[in-house]
């Protein structure tokens, strides 16, 4: 019965971080787009300032967009907002040049248990012995170490899958 609470008490830790998260990425983009003023400018002023829209995939590190230009997604995004390769993000890139990314189209996904591991500058995880690379911004954010058991996030249908998306350290 101890094993059962323990690990009620496990996955609720794990929920509430994984809210916790949710709400920081929801603040930093909040931020980015009415800057720390509590006011948002009125829709039509925002409007003005749209730029350009682009949709495109989620390779694990980037955007591939529809007009096949490869864009940076930055790792500290993507690791919050865990991001698994496929996903469908909107870019839009504003009149001064900013980006804002926003995920529009969650593939399925898969919650998996594996171990981290450290290969020439690079963290993978391994998942009985097929290995997924992640994030190093997700790795320093869990302050996750080489060994450490690792919950991540893989596309249901992970034949092609080369990346995951670190979900919490165990």
């Amino acid at each position: 019965m101890a094993d059962v609470a323990e690990k009620q008490i496990k996955r609720l830790r794990a929920l509430i971080q994984e809210a916790e998260t949710s709400l920081a990425a929801a603040t930093e983009l909040l931020i980015s787009l009415v800057g720390d003023d509590a006011m948002v400018a009125p829709t039509s002023a925002r409007e003005d300032t749209m730029g350009k829209v682009i949709e495109g995939v989620f390779d694990g590190q980037n955007m591939v967009g529809s007009d096949g230009k490869t864009y940076p997604v930055p790792a500290n995004y993507a690791s919050k907002s865990k991001l698994v390769q496929g996903d469908i993000l909107k870019l839009t890139i504003a009149d001064d040049g900013s980006f804002l990314y926003k995920q529009i189209g969650p593939i399925a996904r898969k919650q998996v248990v594996g171990t981290l591991k450290l290969e020439n500058g690079h963290y993978f995880v391994d998942v009985a012995g097929r290995h997924f690379r992640v994030l190093l911004a997700s790795v320093t954010y869990f302050k996750a170490k080489p060994n450490d058991q690792v919950s991540v996030n893989l596309p249901e249908d992970d034949s092609q899958a080369e990346w995951a998306a670190l979900e919490a350290a165990l």
